[in-house]
């Protein structure tokens, strides 16, 4: 009977996978999501403006904090038998803190579940997405990923 490639991931369900490097949140970097999006409102875009808005300042796109997640995490999801991961979806998204321009996030991440899937093993992440020196995290969210394993050599 062969092993269960996938053991390592059953055996760590309840478990923090790890914690990313912090990333800045440039201006530079909310101006070139928000041409990728086309959505320039003036609290992201507008730093003169921004300073007298609600937020004191520019604020990054939520999406753009959420979009961040893969990356912050892919070094998390790469264990054992892992050639490629690939998201499959959210189960939830709050974004629940205003990530300012000039500040750092960074990811945290927990197993929630492992399900079996054709070909490789679908995981369920909690993932909060930490702003530096604020305690109310910016986003938390429940992602899931499938992970996959490398063909088989001839």
């Amino acid at each position: 009977m062969s092993e269960d490639p996938w053991q390592p991931w059953r055996d760590r369900v309840g478990e923090q996978l790890g914690v990313s490097p912090w990333h800045e949140i440039t201006q530079e970097r909310v101006n070139l999501f928000a041409d990728a999006t086309g959505d320039h409102q003036w609290i992201h875009v507008d730093p003169e403006r921004a300073r007298e808005g609600p937020f004191g300042g520019p604020i990054a796109h939520g999406h753009l904090t959420l979009s961040m997640v893969p990356m912050m995490l892919a070094d998390l999801v790469r264990g054992p038998g892992v050639a490629m991961a690939v998201n499959y979806g959210l189960n939830r998204v709050r974004f629940t803190s205003p990530v300012a321009v000039g500040s750092r996030v960074r990811a945290i991440a927990a197993l929630k579940e492992v399900q079996d899937v054709p070909g490789g093993l679908q995981v369920v992440l909690e993932v909060k997405v930490e702003i530096e020196g604020q305690e109310k995290p910016a986003c938390v969210a429940e992602t899931v990923t499938r992970l996959y394993q490398a063909p088989a050599s001839a």
